[in-house]
């Protein structure tokens, strides 16, 4: 529950209340959709590209929201039934003030996130390495956005004594943007690599817009960063602590056998009995630790970390047949981590049922192309391409080869040709809509 005051929170939006008891207790969160409301919530209305969310804010106070936020425009016409409205310039930037004062309220330490890839694994391992110690509140699904971003924020009880928060990228701004509305404590960079090029052209501009982050960063807070990537290396500062982690690091794996990683941390010797064998999670979990240790939490002897969904989840199908669920993105850089541990894994034979990986500019081509190189050198069995996109992935496998339109069909073309033992990845951007494959009743809509 947001536990301050009608009137705190029109200071906090940068608006003023226009109806309602200045003194009414707080919402119990924010909403953003009026289908979403309910009682005791705070209804934002946001615009939109086709509807203006004022226009659905009588609506949700009927529905027993507890006040809304509305453009200046539409505050004096709406009936309240007596309910805070809050009238506001600029509803997204408003629901970002507010989330920045209520983590300044809330004076808990704040983790964010960023990278190219892993950053919401490296979000869920580290909240549970951290929740045995603290009360630990985290970025639920990829609520990492200029709107989910500050959802997740005030999403947090009063007791939170850590953030754990994923920022999203787009393009060139919005980690500043980000950054400025959680003011992290401690900012991690997982990685930078082929993503986003379609806006941002270049791998340097990709790392720039990533190290917005330690730019966003307060004197004395702490980065946690790559230590062989030298595309961040100027755009680190000396007024913040920066760790490294991964071979050479501060943080670096001595071994990892048996499910437990051994790790280096910062000249300590520690132990962590890991629920997943994944080379990227592995590495995830260094930055995970390096961040905790900053916190200055020990990360626990075993970790239990549940990820978020589509990713990397495994779906037992009838026959015998394994399902690496990794659907929600991809990009160059995830797709050969995954492809790479499906090659590492036992099994029967090995398929991989690729969607197209978006945003990658005039280069796109090419990189799907090293996508199906990289299948046939690993010895991937067959291979299904799926969607208009994925086609010259396909073109450069060597190997049995399929291409379909859509992920029905690639469920379909798998019923056929799937035998007991089979391990099959199914990986895309969202966009290439994966999850349709392990979905029958998406496929029969």
């Amino acid at each position: 529950m947001i536990d301050r005051s009608a009137e705190w929170l029109a200071a906090a939006c940068e608006g003023r209340l226009v109806s309602g008891d200045p003194n009414a207790g707080g919402p119990r969160r924010a909403v953003v959709d009026s289908r979403c409301v309910e009682r005791g919530d705070l209804f934002v209305a946001l615009p939109g590209t086709r509807v203006d969310g004022g226009e659905f804010a009588a609506a949700a106070l009927a529905a027993g929201a507890w006040g809304a936020v509305v453009g200046e425009e539409r505050a004096g016409a709406i009936d309240a039934r007596g309910k805070p409205v809050i009238a506001v310039q600029q509803p997204v930037a408003a629901l970002g003030a507010l989330a920045r004062g209520w983590r300044r309220e809330l004076g808990a330490k704040v983790v964010a996130i960023t990278g190219s890839t892993g950053k919401t694994s490296t979000k869920d391992i580290l909240a549970a390495m951290l929740r045995p110690q603290l009360r630990v509140h985290a970025t639920r699904e990829n609520l990492n956005t200029e709107i989910g971003l500050p959802l997740t924020v005030l999403e947090a009880a009063r007791e939170t004594q850590c953030l754990v928060l994923e920022l999203a990228m787009r393009g060139q701004g919005q980690i500043a943007e980000l950054t400025a509305i959680c003011e992290p404590d401690i900012g991690v960079i997982v990685n930078v690599g082929p993503v986003h090029l379609e806006l941002l052209g270049t791998l340097e501009r990709v790392a720039a817009a990533k190290a917005e982050l330690i730019t966003g960063l307060r004197a004395g807070a702490a980065c946690v960063v790559p230590a062989d990537e030298p595309l961040l290396a100027s755009h680190l500062r000396d007024d913040v602590e920066t760790t490294t982690f991964g071979p050479g690091g501060d943080f670096q794996l001595l071994s990892f056998e048996n499910g437990v990683a051994t790790i280096d941390a910062d000249g300590d010797r520690i132990e962590i009995a890991l629920p997943f064998t994944e080379p990227h999670n592995v590495l995830n979990t260094l930055a995970a630790a390096a961040a905790a240790r900053r916190l200055g939490v020990t990360p626990p002897a075993t970790l239990d970390v549940r990820f978020s969904s589509l990713r990397g989840a495994l779906v037992e199908l009838e026959g015998g047949v394994t399902v690496v669920n990794d659907c929600y993105n991809a990009n160059p850089m995830s797709m050969r981590a995954a492809l790479e541990h499906l090659a590492a894994t036992p099994a029967d034979r090995r398929v991989a049922v690729l969607g197209h990986m978006a945003e990658l500019g005039p280069d796109e081509a090419r990189f799907h192309r090293a996508v199906g190189m990289l299948a046939d050198d690993l010895g991937i069995d067959i291979l299904i391409a799926v969607g208009e996109g994925a086609i010259p992935i396909a073109e450069a496998f060597d190997g049995q080869r399929y291409a379909v339109a859509t992920p029905q069909e690639a469920r379909m073309l798998l019923d056929e040709l799937a035998q007991p033992g089979d391990r099959v990845l199914v990986k895309g951007s969202r966009s290439a809509g994966l999850e349709r494959f392990l979905d029958p009743v998406g496929a029969e809509a």
